[in-house]
């Protein structure tokens, strides 16, 4: 069969606009820092010189146990923050006292919200998501507008070319890209055949106003429309940017980095290049017409999402200067390109790669592979078995397991395990890209995490076996369940169960759900949690025993169950705009339901692979499993790395250096102009890196663990640099058999300041 790749094709660039944000590198007024994305400020009072001088000034408590993963914006004074039972908060930064609270947002993007005045600064708005919805509040008031929308809010599950009842998630867990008079949203639908697709849209900040849609999964007659099935675009889902996006505002110019097509390991339903899933595209922000697009991966098996920002830099070569937008990838890969014309700054080579032994599944021959050094490790071996923090026997049976394993990069999952580094969470992420714009200098965030996959076709749901009949019995059931948690649950679920990078809180779980309902999660998967249909009747009933342990002192961290409670406080409003939105479970829709039907008309494959991400163990690499490294893009070079913080349990066993596992996701950072870089890290510290070399100049034990994007302002002549740290710290990533990990004591969580001293 002849498979045709599709080039990026270039138009002409958009007009530039009559007013821009001259100093969005001097201010905080939107999630990243500003319409580019690159977290870079010109604020210069912190120097090498003296940021070790820096000290706290002042700390805003979330008064609760959530963990929040918030970017503060600031603007005119006001600190608006995400806290108090997911409330919108706007602070008074002269005297740190709440000017409003906007009460139970229950469903609100946790990362952040979008900002946007008018030219005369009498209209000022907060817009963000919450569930299948997009608001606006009042940035004075804290009230809902309802003008916006309907009633204050837009449905997003309509103009998605779909009927809306059909789709269950249409949210996006990143604030959209506020640019003139537009907001730009992509979406989080979710990872299951049958999802929706990610179509990228644009809605006047004013009215609500439905502007323009780019369909990702192109309809009859668009470009790209013959690199799927011809009726892909009615079932097919995914290809959606759930990252960051970025805005060239000089040029008119916002660029997507898309991330895989669902279902992400098979792709029988989707046999082709799949376009735009896994690519960078530059639209006309205005318009949303193409201007060019580069795709990363073709025919994606191995959730390989582009979801860091791409950063918008200027290179010099071969004399020339060049205004650049690069791109990194889960992968290792970081991509180059002309920002106007989409013309590879550096060459990027299409290299072979085995084909699929799946049945059905016909993977892309080649893959697109950059001259630029990766700067993920690609491959791993029994030699790469951490030397640490596992038993003898345990390292005995994982090098049998990893000899036998498949691997190598962009080997296709299959029947037999494959061990794919990195894997679905490895390399960069969101959050994780930051720039020096004019010099040319990239900095990433990178972890090194293998997943172990192995595809096996769905098994039905089953029947709840009987319960254990005598104590002896449960006991037996619960160590049992307790191993198949360590297993395949813990790295997503957190190895105490009070959640982690990528799923939510598991205490008290069996006070709260039916084991049928525990049986259903597990056979067919919800949300970003794959259906893991290996499990036999007796490993369900384990886990459900071993999870029903009644209440614990921890619950409610993670996903902690909604309270009509009001905070104290000025609050204004609560539950945001009093709209209803059509429940899609009344359609038969359910949310991550792998055994969604495909249209009757549709000659799709009659069996459904799954595997689950192969996650549990992000420690078995050897160390560093993160680093921070800068690109110099005018050599093309790695210019330096740095292991990002240290695991306390690896300095106990005698080994510095190793960063932390799972160490860079959700963690992000600032640079400067006077030569820092600042970053969070999972050991509970902030720390400040020399821009040139990479050395620590200075560092800081927060009270809790830090998520999300720090922040930098000046206010009254004074520079601030502020960090959400609301986040329990979890250690001890260990052996299955001496027992994973133990939380640091539960601190005071908030969002915390420093400043030089006056």
């Amino acid at each position: 069969m002849v498979k045709k790749i599709l080039l990026p094709l270039v138009a002409l660039a958009a007009t530039v606009p009559s007013s821009l944000s001259a100093d969005q590198h001097r201010t905080w007024a939107d999630y990243g820092g500003g319409h580019d994305q690159s977290k870079f400020t010109t604020l210069d009072q912190f120097t090498p010189a003296n940021v070790a001088e820096l000290k706290q000034t002042w700390i805003y408590g979330t008064g609760d146990e959530r963990a929040y993963q918030f970017n503060p914006v600031i603007a005119h004074g006001v600190m608006y923050v995400l806290a108090k039972d997911s409330s919108l908060v706007a602070l008074d930064l002269d005297t740190g006292k709440e000017i409003w609270i906007h009460a139970h947002l229950n469903g609100i993007s946790r990362r952040g919200v979008s900002y946007w005045e008018s030219d005369d600064g009498a209209d000022r708005r907060l817009l963000f998501t919450m569930g299948n919805s997009l608001q606006a509040l009042d940035a004075r008031t804290g009230k809902v507008i309802p003008t916006f929308g309907r009633q204050g809010a837009v449905d997003l599950r309509e103009h998605m070319g779909r009927p809306a009842e059909t789709i269950y998630r249409a949210s996006s867990s990143t604030p959209g890209r506020v640019f003139e008079d537009l907001i730009i949203l992509g979406s989080s639908p979710g990872e299951s055949y049958m999802s929706a697709p990610g179509h990228i849209r644009a809605f006047n900040v004013v009215t609500g106003e439905f502007v323009w849609r780019f369909n990702t999964i192109p309809e009859p007659g668009e470009y790209g429309y013959e690199t799927w099935p011809q009726d892909a675009y009615r079932y097919a889902g995914g290809a959606n940017v759930w990252g960051e996006m970025s805005v060239d505002a000089e040029r008119g110019i916002v660029f997507l980095p898309l991330g895989s097509p669902t279902y992400d390991y098979y792709g029988a339903d989707r046999i082709g290049q799949n376009l735009f899933g896994n690519c960078l595209v530059a639209l006309d922000a205005r318009t949303g017409k193409r201007i060019w697009h580069f795709q990363t991966v073709h025919h994606d098996l191995w959730d390989y999402d582009l979801v860091s920002a791409p950063q918008l830099i200027t290179v010099t070569r071969d004399g020339q200067r060049i205004d650049a937008v690069a791109a990194a990838s889960k992968q290792g890969y970081l991509f180059v390109f002309n920002r106007e014309t989409g013309e590879p700054v550096f060459p990027i080579e299409e290299k072979p790669f085995p084909a699929s032994d799946v049945p059905g599944e016909e993977a892309w021959p080649t893959q697109p592979v950059p001259a630029l050094p990766p700067y993920s490790r690609q491959i791993m071996t029994a030699d790469d078995i951490t030397p640490i923090l596992i038993t003898d026997a345990e390292r005995a049976d994982w090098t049998e397991r990893v000899t036998k394993a498949r691997k190598g990069l962009y080997l296709p999952p299959g029947m037999e395990e494959t061990v794919s580094v990195p894997g679905a969470v490895g390399g960069v992420n969101w959050g994780n890209s930051a720039a020096n714009p004019d010099e040319g200098i990239v900095y990433l965030l990178n972890q090194d995490f293998p997943s172990f996959y192995k595809l096996a076709e769905r098994a039905p749901v089953r029947a709840s076996s009987t319960m254990p009949g005598d104590e002896s019995d449960k006991t037996a059931s619960i160590a049992r369940g307790k191993y198949v948690y360590a297993t395949y649950c813990a790295a997503c679920h957190g190895a105490n169960r009070a959640g982690s990078d990528v799923g939510p809180s598991l205490l008290a779980v069996g006070s709260q759900i039916s084991r049928s309902h525990l049986t259903r999660t597990i056979m067919y998967g919800t949300g970003r949690m794959p259906p893991l249909p290996h499990f036999s009747d007796e490993q369900i009933a384990d886990v459900y025993n071993f999870l029903d342990d009644g209440v614990s002192p921890y619950a409610g961290i993670f996903g902690a169950t909604e309270t009509e409670q009001m905070p104290e406080g000025p609050v204004v409003g609560s539950g945001g705009a009093p709209i209803e939105l059509v429940d899609p479970r009344t359609a038969g829709r359910l949310f991550g339901r792998a055994g969604a039907p495909y249209p009757e008309d549709i000659d799709a494959p009659e069996t459904r692979y799954y595997t689950d991400y192969g996650l549990g163990h992000p420690y078995l690499m050897t160390p560093p499993w993160s680093q921070i490294l800068a690109y110099d893009l005018n050599e093309g070079v790695i210019k330096w790395r740095q292991p990002l913080g240290q695991d306390r349990d690896a300095t106990a066993a005698g080994m510095t250096g190793t960063g932390v596992p799972r160490g860079s996701q959700r963690m992000s950072m600032i640079v400067t102009s006077t030569g820092i870089v600042f970053s969070t890290a999972k050991d509970g510290h902030v720390y400040a890196f020399d821009a040139e070399d990479g050395s620590i100049l200075w560092s800081a034990k927060l009270p809790m663990g830090a998520e999300g994007l720090p922040a930098m302002y000046e206010h009254n002549g004074r520079q601030y640099l502020v960090v959400c740290a609301t986040t329990p710290l979890t250690w001890g990533l260990k052996s299955r058999e001496s027992g994973i990990g133990s939380p640091d004591p539960k601190g005071v969580g908030g969002y915390v300041v420093f400043a030089l001293p006056e």
